[in-house]
């Protein structure tokens, strides 16, 4: 049965009108005319949407909708047909102020989209951009994995000047505290076969050189009973208790000796506890303890100087174990290598002294009384570690003097801590000389005669 409606009510909204009888009113339907492209119209023919924003009517911003048959999808482009695809983005400013940020390579990933497609339409900013990248690449500096021998005296520092410590390590000590920090950390880092792993140990005896063989354990198992000779003046226990020599070699060959069986990653625990507790006396010891005398056989040194002592042989045998283990090792900072080369150079006069009695040396030149300027070679330690000192050459009492002064010797700082350490041969140092050859001669020659095992 087909429904009738009543010719004064309107058929039902969801029903389309019959089509299939047509309209005298109306014209035949057919296909839809193709209209040319918008930028082939003259811009009188233009549509309000094909108008650019600025060019539509007020109040017309959208077209109005149209029900029937021009409501459906437009017929597809003609082949041929040329069609513009607008990408929207950032403004041309927005996207230069972001060329900073994309060189320094923090922008999202869609802001890099962005910026990388606009460097390929726009000259200026593309040139500015190479800018800021060469810019970015001077503020980079090449550095290895290493991190800086000085980054945690430096993180302490920063530390200690916004909480000051209640009990501060002394300025003498630091350099000890840093240097065995800094092996700890290469020990902490290797494994278990790498503590068998050979080290040449190498000094100079006498002008010539000399050369151990032992273990990454038997090296710190030497730096353990050597320092002992510095414990025992502070009342702690010697790893050697009871019957320790006195000379560093002779504890050295004792220990060594005395071991049933080769030394093991085991001697690291003892070794580090004592570091700890020396830090720990001079840091809570009253005052006095900096002039303490330690005895090394044949001579003694204060303790402030024993302890930059042992420090520059921290830095010097855990080299010698970097090399064995392929570990990379920097020198220790500028200000530790400076109280290191200062120890040096003030131990010079008494090594040239020592070098006349073995009849290594030529007899004085010019004798003058104690306390009086004499003869004296200035020298020039280069680099962040670097200074000058005027080593009297006649006499370890006589006064280094600019004004006596008749030799100049220039040499880096690490080359003449390598030197100290017998690991530079003195003819091969590479120094500058100029005036009394004898004398720069000499004091090469006593700087590497400090070295020891």
């Amino acid at each position: 049965m087909t429904a009738r409606h009543d010719p004064g009510h309107p058929p039902p909204e969801n029903r389309e009108p019959d089509r299939t009888v047509p309209d005298p009113g109306r014209p035949a339907p057919g296909p839809p005319a193709e209209e040319p492209p918008a930028e082939e119209r003259p811009p009188e023919d233009r549509s309000a949407q094909d108008r650019p924003a600025e060019e539509r009517p007020a109040g017309r911003d959208r077209p109005a909708e149209v029900t029937g048959p021009a409501s459906r999808a437009p017929a597809a482009p003609a082949p041929g047909a040329r069609t513009r695809a607008v990408a929207a983005g950032p403004s041309h400013s927005v996207l230069m102020s972001l060329l900073g940020a994309w060189a320094l390579a923090v922008c999202s990933p869609e802001e890099t989209l962005y910026v990388e497609a606009h460097l390929t339409e726009c000259d200026t900013c593309a040139e500015e951009a190479l800018r800021l990248r060469d810019a970015v690449g001077l503020l980079q500096t090449e550095r290895g994995l290493d991190l800086d021998p000085l980054l945690r005296s430096q993180v302490l520092r920063d530390c200690l000047d916004r909480r000051p410590a209640r009990t501060p390590v002394p300025d003498w000590a630091r350099p000890y505290d840093a240097e065995t920090a800094r092996l700890d950390a290469l020990l902490r880092d290797i494994g278990e076969a790498e503590w068998h792993a050979p080290v040449r140990l190498r000094w100079c005896e006498e002008d010539e050189p000399v050369v151990r063989r032992t273990t990454v354990a038997g090296v710190i198992g030497h730096l353990m009973v050597v320092d002992g000779l510095v414990a025992v003046p502070l009342g702690l226990d010697d790893p050697l208790f009871p019957a320790a020599p006195l000379t560093p070699d002779e504890r050295t060959e004792r220990l060594w000796g005395a071991a049933a069986a080769p030394l093991t990653r085991s001697v690291h625990a003892p070794w580090r506890e004592q570091n700890h507790a020396l830090i720990r006396r001079v840091s809570f010891a009253s005052g006095g303890v900096a002039d303490l005398s330690v005895p090394y056989g044949d001579f003694a040194l204060p303790l402030r100087d024993a302890l930059i002592d042992r420090a520059f042989e921290c830095w010097i045998h855990g080299a010698d174990i970097a090399d064995a283990v392929s570990y990379p090792y920097d020198a220790p900072g500028g200000p530790h290598r400076h109280d290191m080369i200062d120890l040096a150079a003030r131990l010079l006069p008494a090594a040239l002294a020592h070098r006349r009695r073995l009849s290594l040396a030529g007899p004085p030149a010019e004798l003058v009384a104690a306390g009086s300027p004499g003869r004296s070679l200035h020298l020039e330690v280069e680099g962040p570690g670097g200074g000058d000192w005027y080593i009297p050459l006649d006499s370890p009492a006589a006064l280094g003097s600019p004004e006596r002064a008749v030799a100049h010797l220039a040499v880096e700082d690490v080359e003449f801590c390598l030197l100290v350490a017998g690991h530079v041969a003195p003819k091969e140092a590479a120094a500058g000389q100029r005036g009394d050859q004898a004398a720069v001669r000499d004091v090469l020659y006593a700087a590497a005669g400090l070295s020891r095992l």
